[in-house]
């Protein structure tokens, strides 16, 4: 693990004990004290995350919007709200999720996974054409702490005025540590914030929220948390053999656009879907996890693409990807767990209700 890059904040999670792993290329903690713990933390009060591993990627140029508008799936709209987009092959396959940041007509930001960033920054790079932009990858420049949890408004107010008001709203500003991005967000299914800005302000920031009695939450915790809360994790429910219509993330795909990379390719798919992710629960006592088989009446139909033991519920859920003939509501199927067919019903994916609008 020697390689690893880090975050400024890695000797802060050292300091806390944090139990590190290799994530995305990074240093990064898994958890303090225990996942259980820490999810229910945010859940019930409110925690922070350091996701500085996330890479941020800067369209500029005249032609930015269109450029936005034409390499990504949903329509990049002029308002200070974040959106959800994905990054696509011609073929319709998942590049990546991202956020988007529209700044302005001619700046917006695209926030991607930490493994994807050379990825994503070589394939927009790959696609710029003729439009009048320039790429810039800042992911070096930038750390983020995401704030998550129903009493985060109240908590970071005491750092912060004018806190957006409303979920997916954003503030961007500058003061004497430098640029400051808000946005209302997070990845957990609660009420929270995401703050981006310069190395010594992050660490600054950590130390203010930790005095305030703020838990930090490792990345274990904000995998249930997103789990539970219904939502994909690439290289889980998403990759380049997956299309945005299997994955159920057909929301993020505005078919209303003149043109955009894989519109062909995914029209011609709704025509004859083929799988879909859906979500299950097991019927008898045991853990799903990532990878194992699904049959009905002894024919693979799938696999699972996350599964847990829920800390909200106590439910053995899972997502899974199926051939879309078994992927009816109430439909019995089989998950293959250590070579034991285990009972499981296919129900929706929403495992929890969700105190955010992302």
């Amino acid at each position: 693990m020697d390689n690893l890059k880090t975050t400024s904040l890695y000797q802060k999670h050292v300091d806390l004990g944090a139990n590190l792993i290799d994530f995305g290329g990074f240093h990064m903690p898994l958890y303090y004290t225990s996942i259980a713990l820490e999810h229910h933390q945010v859940r019930k009060d409110v925690g922070m995350f350091d996701v500085s591993h996330m890479g941020q990627i800067l369209i500029e140029g005249k032609d930015a919007l269109a450029y936005a508008n034409y390499v990504l799936s949903s329509t990049t709209k002029l308002r200070y709200q974040n959106q959800y987009a994905l990054l696509l092959q011609s073929d319709g396959g998942i590049i990546d999720d991202l956020m988007v940041y529209p700044f302005s007509s001619d700046q917006i930001l695209l926030v991607v996974n930490a493994s994807n960033i050379e990825k994503d920054f070589n394939h927009l790079s790959s696609i710029k054409h003729s439009f009048d932009i320039h790429l810039r990858n800042i992911s070096d420049k930038f750390n983020c702490i995401a704030v998550q949890g129903p009493n985060s408004f109240n908590i970071l107010s005491k750092l912060f005025k004018d806190l957006p008001k409303h979920s997916s709203d954003f503030m961007f500003t500058h003061n004497e540590h430098g640029p400051l991005l808000i946005s209302r967000s997070g990845y957990t299914g609660e009420d929270g914030f995401e703050i981006y800005t310069y190395d010594t302000y992050a660490s600054l920031i950590w130390d203010d929220l930790y005095k305030l009695g703020v838990k930090p939450i490792g990345l274990g915790a904000r995998d249930t948390l997103r789990f539970e809360a219904g939502m994909p994790l690439y290289g889980n429910e998403m990759n380049e053999t997956i299309n945005p219509i299997e994955a159920g993330l057909g929301f993020a795909v505005d078919f209303k656009k003149e043109d955009f990379i894989g519109k062909n390719a995914l029209l011609a798919y709704k025509e004859n879907p083929l799988r879909k992710n859906v979500g299950f629960e097991l019927l008898e006592k045991n853990i799903a996890r990532s990878g194992y088989e699904i049959y009905k009446d002894d024919q693979l139909i799938g696999q699972v693409t996350t599964g847990y033991l829920s800390p909200s519920t106590n439910l053995a859920l899972g997502f899974a990807l199926i051939d879309i003939n078994y992927a009816k509501l109430g439909t019995i199927i089989d998950v293959k767990i250590r070579n034991k067919f285990v009972k499981a019903v296919v129900r929706n994916k929403k495992f929890i209700n969700k105190n955010n609008k992302v």
